[in-house]
């Protein structure tokens, strides 16, 4: 059994989840689901950073204490978590005691290692993304109404001031590690998906690494976040904090198994991000690792897109802030879950709107999946009495398993398994609705309803035990994305609910799995499509 670990970026927790939140939820948790089926030993993390000079300025501003701010805005993150149906094993708040510890260790580690130092410094600093930002990170801008816009603004808050600092911090030998990251990355050591973003992560390493700043006066810092050990003026920089996480989260620093198990025994380690973080995480936290020796033999990172609405950038000053919770609550989670995995590509940018989540629903779970699933049980309640008929030939030779005519099974199954491998997961889905397509195509051309008014009960029993072999097969393919109606298609048809921790998967999706005899349960609508 191979191990697995996956985690997200923590977010901050200075404002309620958006729909771009959502998207990275979902996608780590399809992932972490598959390995499951799959019989990998999997660990998927999440987390909350709640050590952010953004959430002290947001609490200052809601008039509460930053610890009672940043201990319900994490639940109503958790809160999201259960109603997308996320399979998370572990949570990790940034404020607790286990990971100031584990914080502190790394800190010294570094420190042991020649690669912290202390040294005063002015530059420009983003409140919104935590980080000083050189000249070359600042975009121009643009003219509107004869005013300059954004000019010398950073790309992901062109809407925030940058602010003037100078302060003495300690700094982390980033530069020292030049060499090393870009071998690292380019023997695919460090492996970043897409490869636009491993070009992009080369290209700023040949512009030259500096040192970065790893801390904050305790004055600028209001006294939040992770003491500096031996220097109480100074706090620990977010990002320094933040990162170390993926391994105080496994218990880093107090001798744990799954520390052990999961980041120094293991081979299959993913961070599942935002585009806009891929430097801290393919750049910063490698180097940091390194510094500290434990580096693991293979890092993934696996970059995403955003999401815009009707689109424009997310963003509250436009008002076009979407809350997951009004989408799950008007069309349900699974819904949700398939939009954001299916619409969205899993390594670009996508746009959301309403007409288009309509539009995708009715086609996809409305007219796809959920008429299929309810027009081939009803076929069988019809002509043999709601049974898996039994059949003559060997299941093996169906049509529906292999036929290169069809787009058949076989071939959607193997390029669903090539999509997860690839972290394509919007294309992962686009084979499972060409197997439901195929599957539509065949009803239409073998009418069963005339097989059974020509009185041809062998050849019927024949094309339905294919018909709903197709559903049990389609009902381990959609679990990671749809979980919840994958279980529901197998309690219709009679067969068990998958339990992804104990799923027999080279067994399981053997054609031919589904027995004949097989009592079809209750008959009822997935997705009843929705009317203008």
């Amino acid at each position: 059994m191979s191990k697995f670990y996956i985690t997200n970026a923590i977010p901050y927790v200075n404002a309620k989840p958006h729909i771009g939140h959502a998207l990275e939820f979902c996608q780590s948790d399809a992932i972490a689901r598959y390995h499951r089926l799959i019989g990998d030993d999997t660990m998927f993390m999440m987390g909350a950073d709640e050590n952010s000079l953004k959430n002290v300025q947001a609490a200052e501003k809601a008039g509460e204490k930053t610890t009672d701010f940043v201990s319900k805005l994490t639940q109503i993150f958790l809160d999201l978590n259960k109603e997308l149906n996320i399979s998370n094993d572990e949570f990790i708040k940034t404020s607790t005691l286990e990971h100031f510890k584990g914080a502190e260790k790394f800190w010294g580690d570094c420190d042991k290692n020649g690669d912290i130092y202390k040294k005063s410094y002015q530059g420009l600093y983003c409140v919104g993304c935590e980080e000083f930002k050189r000249e070359s990170d600042l975009i121009l801008g643009e003219i509107r109404e004869g005013e300059k816009v954004g000019y010398g603004c950073c790309p992901e808050h062109p809407n925030s001031e940058l602010q003037l600092i100078e302060e003495e911090n300690y700094f982390f030998k980033l530069s020292r590690y030049q060499k090393d990251l870009e071998k690292l990355i380019k023997s695919g050591r460090i492996k970043i998906v897409p490869e636009s973003r491993k070009n992009e992560v080369l290209s700023f390493i040949k512009m030259g690494l500096e040192d970065f700043s790893i801390s904050r006066s305790v004055e600028r810092a209001k006294g939040w976040g992770v003491p500096v050990p031996g220097d109480d003026s100074q706090v620990m920089y977010v990002w320094f904090d933040a990162l170390v996480n993926y391994i105080t989260g496994l218990g880093y620093g107090e001798d744990s198994e799954f520390f052990k198990k999961f980041w120094l025994e293991n081979k299959n380690i993913l961070h599942v991000i935002g585009k806009g973080i891929i430097k801290f995480h393919a750049i910063y936290w490698p180097a940091m690792l390194m510094s500290v020796g434990i580096m693991p033999e293979n890092l993934e990172i696996l970059a995403h897109g955003y999401i815009t609405v009707n689109g424009q950038k997310i963003s509250k000053s436009l008002g076009n802030v979407i809350d997951p919770i009004e989408i799950i609550n008007k069309y349900g989670t699974d819904a949700t879950r398939y939009y954001l995995l299916r619409a969205i590509p899993t390594t670009g940018d996508g746009d959301f709107s309403f007409p288009h989540f309509e539009e995708i629903y009715n086609a996809d779970l409305a007219n796809g999946i959920g008429n299929l699933v309810s027009r081939v049980l009803a076929m069988s309640n019809k002509y043999f009495g709601g049974k898996v008929s039994k059949i003559q030939n060997d299941p093996s030779s169906h049509p529906l398993k292999g036929a290169p005519s069809l787009n058949a099974w076989k071939e959607s199954c193997d390029e669903m398994k090539k999509s997860f491998e690839l972290y394509k997961l919007n294309d992962a889905l686009f084979f499972i609705n060409q197997f439901i397509q195929s599957v539509n195509i065949y009803i239409d051309n073998r009418k069963p309803w005339v097989l059974a008014k020509e009185g041809k009960v062998e050849e019927m029993a024949w094309v339905l035990y294919g018909l709903l072999e197709s559903i049990r097969q389609l009902s381990w393919m959609i679990y990671p994305f749809i979980p919840e109606t994958a279980n529901k298609i197998r309690e219709q048809l009679g067969v068990e609910k998958i339990d992804e921790n104990n799923f027999d998967f080279y067994n399981e999706i053997k054609w031919g799995g589904l027995k004949t005899g097989t009592k079809i349960g209750k008959i009822e609508a997935l997705f009843p499509r929705i009317e203008n």
